[in-house]
């Protein structure tokens, strides 16, 4: 497989805030400083959300794309995540980031299979496997 490059785009607002935007898509979005550090702004996406939701993404279509070819039926998926920044030697890390996956499954019998195809997505998200950041999978399955 060749490398696939991905185009992001930056621009200062104001204040503590910028917006984030692609050539490569149609939405924007509003990114500032967390409002836990000074100057911090109260309800626009920071890039530790941004960090975090890119792990919880990156798990649930690694998800979508192994239960597919695993053919296990499902009826619905959601994923609660949650990133912890950190201060380690005085610099600040995302250290973990936990992912609570809720998955309903069809079939009793498919309990085992979807437990495993979840586990296996976690292994092998890209994100998952590109950060230093410690990865909790704490699953549910549900009938």
């Amino acid at each position: 497989m060749e490398a696939h490059h991905y185009t992001v785009e930056l621009n200062w607002a104001a204040d503590r805030i910028g917006i984030l935007s692609s050539p490569q898509l149609r939405n924007q979005i509003e990114v500032a400083t967390p409002p836990q550090f000074p100057k911090g702004v109260e309800g626009i996406w920071s890039p530790e959300h941004l960090f975090t939701s890119a792990v919880s993404s990156c798990f649930m279509t690694t998800f979508l794309s192994i239960a597919e070819k695993s053919k296990l039926e499902f009826s619905k998926f959601s994923c609660s995540a949650k990133g912890t920044l950190d201060q380690i030697d005085g610099v600040f890390a995302m250290t973990e980031i936990t992912l609570e996956p809720v998955l309903t499954i069809l079939n009793e019998s498919d309990r085992d299979k979807a437990l495993k195809l979840l586990e296996k997505s976690e292994t092998y998200c890209l994100i998952s496997n590109s950060i230093r950041s410690k990865v909790i999978l704490n699953p549910t399955i549900k009938i």
